[in-house]
């Protein structure tokens, strides 16, 4: 039985991917990063990975971002405004 409903959640993954990958053509990326978000959801399940899993994925990625020596952070932002911190992609609501 969950071999079955593993099989119908990549059939839909499947479909999912093709309809993310229209939109985008079409240049309605808003709406891909909604169905984006789905197939995220339908990887977790499948992959059996728990939302605070994934929180912590997160939190690890974020991590990785803070520099080391703020101090020298601040030099090398006042040079280059593309060294900013950017805002994370993925935030997990409950």
């Amino acid at each position: 039985m969950v071999a079955r409903l593993d099989e119908r959640l990549l059939s839909v993954l499947t479909t999912l991917d093709e309809c993310r990958a229209a939109l985008i053509a079409d240049g309605s990326r808003d709406t891909a990063q909604l169905i984006s978000m789905a197939i995220l959801e339908l990887r977790m399940k499948l992959n059996r990975v728990s939302n605070v899993e994934l929180k912590v994925l997160c939190d690890e990625m974020l991590l990785e971002d803070v520099p080391l020596d703020r101090s020298r952070q601040a030099m090398s932002d006042s040079k280059s405004p593309g060294n900013q911190r950017r805002r994370p992609l993925l935030r997990l609501v409950k």
